[in-house]
């Protein structure tokens, strides 16, 4: 099988031996000494030949304007190209570990682990699991997609060489196409010269569902059946396990960019494209169905169907029959294609709805299966039909998403003309105001009535009014969800359901056309998240909502928001704890949950391995159904390549299924009573000093100075302004950008700041204090132990993640670098800061690798090696950037350069925000 000759070294010397080559063509000997004597003295410096980093610094502030800008796009061009090629050498792992039987996470061993239970919790559990990736257009993608694009022919070339037995000359053909490839990346604009618009975002997302993720469908449930097979025995039935939705083209929180006509025009998009899709899938598979229907019997069921298109196009019927006498499915595939294209015609016979197109696919295979053609169905039949019951007509269902003070005021200033002051209704008042409006059958405002409002309210109340003429056009489940920020009281949830009420997407008891999902994100609304669903629970008209939508109730938790409000420790525990109290709150009303976790590409927003964290989830949590956020950078490092996009969704399959069912075995996790005190006592402590470090005075002024924040704000990465307000505040900045910064400066403090403050004080026993009070408090006498950490780790899949997370961002982490950028900071801030920080950091780096019993901090061997390949290539861009903002003039020349290097450093750091 091993064809693959080639190494990541090898990839790597070669494409940078390529890059300096075009380099050097494209502009000066001069120019491209520049770039080779900074990348050798940051090597030199990295590896123990220089004692010092000054001699890098002096080179880069000489260089000129125009040397200093090749600077920073032949670094941020060499990390394109080595980003490829560790991917190219994930590739290698992936298949040389299958071969070899020795993959972890593998349908393989998630079927062995469920081959220890009975045929009956086995099908309970492939029953339960439903994930969906939902894709965001959070502005953290740095990439043009013009440089994505041709990215993308590199690495298909790259695996030629490396899977393909190839001739010298074909190998020589391969380079001189590479060659072209980077010559033309060099030539193209890194920066973008525009803000991209949220059509653009939608149609981003939506090439990695068509290009990437529906050809993979099919052969991923083809492994896990398979894998199965092996090790269950019995017939059993694989349903649907995955689906994908998208925020982009209907978000609107904190965006005034997308409006209806936004989220009309990706519907209307991300319907043609799937039906193109399938009509190419059909006319394959039309080559493939050539049976001579005077040698079978396709039977009544499928002649029947035959006869129904016959019906409904007798034209394009008459032209199938002349086309392909004797053919039956070929003429069955031509009446299909054909309603596939009248899908939102105004032709008559396009199909209705996706089961509809389901049913026909159904019937060729049992036709072909009573004809002995059992495997043209397993290879040919099959994956169509997995593919066009993931993605349906949708390609992928829309969630909108709108702040609760936008509904709270378009509510209030529509009620006014009515005569009802509903800002100065009490929260209670409210919740029985909304409850009997919906359940009453008149309607109380017009939706088309904007005249006086504000333009907001406007944008609400239309928002409403095309939803219903959305869900009649697409189908419901096109856009069938709508998550509510910032949710903090019933009321929120409630105002939601009443404007839907009010469009007629609601029509209580009978129907209720939308899921609503609060989103709990602030301390205030997680402490709280007993009060606010279990007043919903108990609602009269909340109630009839859940009875229509099958008793499942959609909760998403915000961890972006949520750490920084909170900081590391806190924020994560907060989380732990309040899903297992959301399922409680859940199970004591008789609902289903289905988690919804706001994760972001950063290990301080949620991210890091989502394998890991599914197991790491409460048991209590785990009902089978879950959702996450996938954003930014994350959504090209997961989904660009076929295979690793493949093999992202086998490692979330393997997770959700064990984790399904060892909830079902053990629904309630077993967690020691002094391991929660512990963790309360960490939590409680590292949340005093995190929000010290932020409430001190200057901090806001020393994040200003000492990260690139002001540049970042004026990236063109995507539609969606940086700011709430516009107001320099921790507070009102988004949780993007407030890491953005911290990554780029290499001091990733949202990801373990005050974690070691925390631990302290577990272990010593101390009440928590302040930076103020004196270091010479004397602990108590009830500290805990460093071996009951080692026992939580060891034992406790969430602690262990938190800490082996908190690990990450911490190796990330460059402090000699951060303290290049403190030093733009003015003294006496850059005094009161950076030594707290930097001592927390050291604090934290001690305690970690102690807890874990281990010698450095992470536990990964690629993540060292990934680090030493990279540092010596992102120092270099570090300095040059800290050069350019010290300046307090830059020049356009000088601009341009300094927004590069933001690019340059998220590709080095492989990570945005």
């Amino acid at each position: 099988m091993d064809r693959q000759t080639r190494e990541i070294s090898q990839d790597v010397r070669e494409l940078g031996a390529l890059l300096g080559t075009v380099l050097e063509e494209q502009t000066s000997s001069k120019a491209f000494e520049a770039v080779e004597s900074g990348r050798q003295t940051a090597i030199e410096y990295r590896s123990g030949e220089r004692n010092s980093r000054e001699p890098l610094i002096t080179e880069i502030e000489r260089l000129s304007p125009h040397n200093q800008q090749i600077v920073a796009r032949a670094f941020t061009t060499y990390f394109e190209l080595i980003n490829l090629a560790e991917e190219q050498e994930r590739i290698r792992t992936i298949r040389t570990k299958s071969q070899a039987g020795t993959l972890e996470d593998s349908f393989e061993t998630a079927a062995e682990e469920l081959g220890e239970a009975d045929v009956e919790t086995v099908q309970q559990v492939l029953d339960d699991v439903l994930i969906e990736p939902t894709f965001t257009a959070h502005p953290t993608e740095a990439r043009r997609k013009t440089v994505k694009s041709k990215l993308r022919e590199i690495s298909t070339s790259l695996e030629r060489l490396d899977e393909q037995l190839l001739t010298d000359k074909e190998t020589r053909q391969v380079w001189q196409e590479i060659d072209a490839e980077i010559t033309s990346l060099w030539q193209t604009p890194q920066v973008r010269n525009r803000q991209p618009e949220p059509e653009d975002e939608a149609r981003n997302v939506q090439w990695y569902l068509e290009n990437t993720l529906f050809d993979a469908v099919g052969e991923i449930y083809d492994e896990l059946d398979e894998a199965i097979d092996a090790e269950v025995p019995g017939n059993l039935e694989i349903p649907k396990l995955f689906e994908f939705r998208s925020w982009a083209g209907s978000d609107r929180d904190g965006n005034p960019y997308v409006t209806p006509d936004v989220t009309a025009n990706t519907l209307e998009r991300q319907r043609s494209l799937i039906a193109e899709r399938y009509q190419a899938e059909f006319k394959r598979l039309s080559g493939v169905l050539s049976q001579d229907g005077s040698r079978i019997d396709a039977g009544s069921a499928f002649q029947a169907s035959l006869e129904r298109d016959h019906e409904l196009l007798p034209g394009v019927a008459r032209t199938a029959e002349e086309r392909y006498p004797d053919e039956p499915y070929r003429q069955k595939l031509k009446l299909m294609r054909e309603r596939l294209r009248r899908v939102g015609d105004v032709r008559p016979g396009g199909y209705d709805d996706v089961d509809d197109l389901l049913e026909d696919l159904e019937v060729i295979a049992m036709s072909l299966r009573n004809n002995g053609a059992e495997s043209v169905v397993d290879a040919h039949v099959d994956p169509i039909r997995r593919q066009v019951a993931t993605f349906g007509f949708s390609l992928a269902s829309l969630d909108l998403r709108e702040h609760q003070a936008k509904h709270t005021d378009a509510i209030a200033e529509a009620l006014e003309a009515e005569g009802i002051d509903y800002h100065g209704l009490s929260e209670d008042e409210r919740v029985e105001f909304l409850t009997d409006a919906v359940l009453q059958e008149e309607s109380v405002i017009d939706l088309g009535d904007t005249e006086d409002l504000s333009d907001d309210s406007e944008r609400v109340l239309r928002l409403f009014d095309s939803l219903a003429d959305w869900q009649t056009e697409y189908g419901s489940h096109a856009i069938d969800t709508y998550c509510i920020s910032m949710t903090e009281e019933p009321s929120h949830v409630l105002e939601v359901l009443f404007l839907a009420d009010q469009a007629g997407v609601v029509s209580l008891p009978e129907h209720a056309g939308i899921d609503i999902v609060p989103l709990l994100e602030t301390e205030y609304a997680l402490s709280g998240a007993r009060r606010i669903m279990g007043t919903l629970f108990e609602n009269e008209a909340y109630a009839q909502v859940l009875e229509v939508r099958g008793q499942t109730q959609e909760i998403m938790l915000g961890y972006s928001d949520s750490n920084k409000e909170n900081g590391f420790l806190a924020a994560n525990w907060s989380l732990y704890k309040n899903q297992r109290r959301l399922g409680e709150i859940c199970d004591d009303h008789d609902v289903t949950m289905r988690l919804f976790h706001g994760r972001g590409g950063s290990i301080s927003r949620g991210g890091g391995p989502m394998n890991e964290a599914l197991l790491a989830l409460p048991n209590s949590t785990v009902t089978g159904q879950v959702k996450f956020t996938e954003q930014g950078e994350a959504i090209a490092e997961k989904y660009a390549n076929p295979r690793i996009a493949e093999r992202n969704i086998e490692q979330m399959l393997n997770a959700q299924l064990r984790a399904r069912k060892q909830a079902i075995d053990q629904p309630e996790e077993e967690v020691r009573e002094e391991w929660v005190e512990a963790m309360e006592t960490m939590a409680d402590a590292a949340r005093q000093e995190y929000r010290d470090l932020l409430e001190s005075e200057g901090f806001v002024q020393y994040f200003e100075q000492a990260t690139p924040i002001r540049v970042i704000e004026d990236l063109d990465l995507g539609s969606r302004p940086a700011s709430r307000s516009g107001e320099r505040t921790v507070e009102d900045l988004r949780a993007i950008p407030w890491v953005f910064s911290w990554t780029q400066s290499r001091c990733i403090l949202p990801g373990w700041y005050a974690i070691a403050t925390g631990i302290e004080a577990y272990l010593e026993g101390e009440e928590p204090r302040s930076s103020e009070q004196s270091s010479g408090d004397e602990p108590r006498d009830d500290g805990g132990s460093m071996e009951t950490l080692q026992e939580m780790y060891d034992e406790w899949p969430f602690f262990r993640t938190t800490l082996d997370n908190a690990a990450l961002s911490l190796s990330r982490t460059e402090l000699e670098i951060a303290e290049r950028y403190a030093e733009m900071a003015e003294p006496v801030l850059r005094e009161r800061f950076f030594p707290r920080v930097s001592e927390e950091y050291e604090r934290a780096a001690d305690l970690i690798t102690e807890i874990g019993q281990r010698d450095r901090l992470h536990t990964r061997d690629w993540l060292g090696e990934n680090l030493e390949r990279r540092n010596p290539y992102v120092d270099p861009l570090n300095m040059l950037q800290v050069h350019l903002l010290d300046q307090n003039h830059r020049t356009d020349l000088e601009e341009r350069t300094l927004r590069l290097t933001v690019k340059g450093i998220a590709a080095g750091m492989k990570n945005t925000g």
